[in-house]
């Protein structure tokens, strides 16, 4: 696997970019029934909800979200009137402890999640990744869309990612780091830790 240092780091926790573009992911999108959280591949294969735990769903002020598994989704009780996150953990195939944290929405530019895609500015197209509180630099991001159009996104010399939105429909950006180090966590320990952040929005007409 091809990694690359992140430049800045939070504490004396080290991050390795992962660029694995494969590996499932968990994102948000605007349903009837409310918001939707998916967990695997857009483009793909979409797995059970119960393969994740310890689901969370809430408002950037801590404000909980209720929130409900289904067959094929997890539901959360939001009306869209402010971005939505929801975070989850999984141990997959290698004894790999994931930690996903999802965000629907690009209005708030403040990151609440400890891994978090953050507009510039309100409703912008220039984002930068923040850890724990600090700017970071991913070594790429991955972007597909409703259309079926895929892009990987580089960073600029500052960290940050930009990119074009030139069809309506709906945007999940996608950014994979790897702990530098084991952890050891609710007593276990683990050589491999991930966290995956997205960033879902839609582009209207």
């Amino acid at each position: 696997m091809n990694t690359t240092i992140l430049k800045a780091c939070a504490g004396a926790l080290g991050l390795l970019a992962s660029l694995n573009a494969y590996a499932n992911y968990l994102w948000l999108e605007p349903g009837e029934k409310g918001t939707s959280a998916y967990i695997g591949l857009y483009e793909s294969e979409r797995l059970a909800p119960t393969t994740v735990a310890a689901a969370r769903a809430y408002l950037a002020d801590g404000k909980d979200l209720p929130l409900k598994a289904e067959k094929h989704q997890l539901t959360v009780d939001a009306d869209g009137s402010a971005d939505v996150r929801l975070t989850a953990q999984a141990v997959t195939d290698g004894n790999v402890l994931n930690f996903y944290q999802a965000r629907l929405g690009r209005n708030e530019t403040k990151a609440v999640n400890d891994l978090e895609l953050v507009p510039t500015e309100p409703n912008g197209n220039t984002f930068k990744l923040v850890w724990k509180g600090t700017p970071v630099a991913a070594s790429q991001v991955n972007v597909t869309t409703s259309e079926g159009w895929i892009r990987t996104l580089k960073p600029a010399e500052d960290g940050t990612v930009s990119m074009s939105t030139p069809f309506p429909g709906l945007y999940v950006l996608e950014v994979t780091a790897r702990v530098n180090g084991s952890m050891t966590h609710q007593g276990k320990k683990y050589e491999d830790v991930r966290h995956t952040a997205t960033l879902t929005f839609v582009v209207k007409n």
